[in-house]
């Protein structure tokens, strides 16, 4: 529905100040861009058939943030299922027989090469474990109730809306009434004029009672309309700031949790470094020399070297 005057227009029977005629309204919360300042029109869909309120646009984006971060939920499962696999394969891997007759500081150093795997894969299952528990599952749990939640806040605007609309048909049936007593009153007064009809005084003054009550009329729908229009107003700034709030809370949440993501990742490469000291350690002291030594004690054949033969 659209009506216009010189100070206003209604646009889907909201009713907005004539920009030429009102001078530029002061936002609400300046240089904040706030959602109470930017949704009080609708606004053509996608496929430009159907409109869409302002308000509705603000439940889409919050409906699409409680989507998202279940997409983030399932893509740290995902990491996590990879995690669990890598520590699978790496404990698999620790216990395999490979090169395990080497022998001598070389053969220590190897064996705990292989050892560290095993360690490895444990600082992964854990890794694994705290990001089930401190970032997927905390993501998952968020705000369960919320689409209920929305959907409520949804049906206490839209209802708002719709009452608006119907006073707003009210005042426009109103409007058409009084402008009809008007054009009868008008039209009995000339006739009376140029003596094309007997009308008495009385019905002149009838079909004035009538426009005046008419006006009566509209005035009070019209105060109806304000009414409801300042109630949906209200509600909208109040509801559009708390889902401004709700907004800023989920954001700060996410960063949070992959701040912890973030944070476990560091911890893991730092227990990952620990696993191969003792390898370094043990790398630092292999010695070909004292390997050649416990080698040769326990596989000599004898030290007696041959001499030549005399006649």
């Amino acid at each position: 529905c659209f009506h216009a005057t010189t100070n206003f227009s209604s646009i889907n029977c909201v009713t907005f100040p004539h920009p030429d005629v009102m001078p530029e309204q002061q936002l609400l919360k300046p240089s904040e861009w706030s959602y109470c300042d930017y949704f009080w029109a609708d606004k053509k869909d996608s496929q430009g058939n159907n409109t869409v309120s302002g308000f509705e646009i603000l439940l889409q984006k919050q409906l699409k943030g409680k989507q998202m971060q279940k997409e983030m939920a399932e893509f740290v499962r995902e990491r996590i299922k990879i995690e669990e696999e890598y520590a699978k394969n790496l404990s698999k891997l620790s216990q395999n027989s490979l090169a395990a007759q080497e022998e001598g500081t070389l053969g220590e150093a190897w064996a705990q090469l292989k050892k560290s795997l095993a360690d490895e894969a444990e600082v992964h299952l854990k890794f694994s474990s705290k990001l089930q528990s401190e970032v997927e599952k905390p993501l998952l749990n968020f705000r369960e109730n919320f689409k209920k939640d929305m959907k409520k806040c949804d049906h206490h605007i839209a209802d708002l809306r719709k009452h608006l609309a119907s006073r707003y048909t009210a005042v426009e049936k109103a409007r058409k009434a009084l402008t009809e007593r008007q054009k009868d009153l008008e039209m009995k007064t000339q006739q009376l004029e140029v003596k094309l009809s007997n009308k008495t005084e009385e019905e002149i003054k009838k079909a004035r009672r009538k426009s005046t009550q008419a006006g009566d009329d509209l005035m009070r729908c019209v105060d109806l309309y304000n009414q409801a229009q300042s109630k949906w107003f209200e509600e909208m700034v109040t509801t559009t700031l708390e889902l401004e709030r709700l907004e800023v809370e989920r954001v700060e949440m996410i960063r949070q949790h992959l701040c912890q993501y973030t944070q476990l990742r560091h911890e893991t490469d730092m227990f990952n470094q620990s696993t191969v000291e003792l390898v370094d350690q043990l790398l630092r002291k292999v010695d070909p020399a004292k390997d050649r030594e416990l080698w040769v004690k326990e596989h000599k054949t004898g030290d007696i070297r041959p001499v030549d033969m005399e006649i």
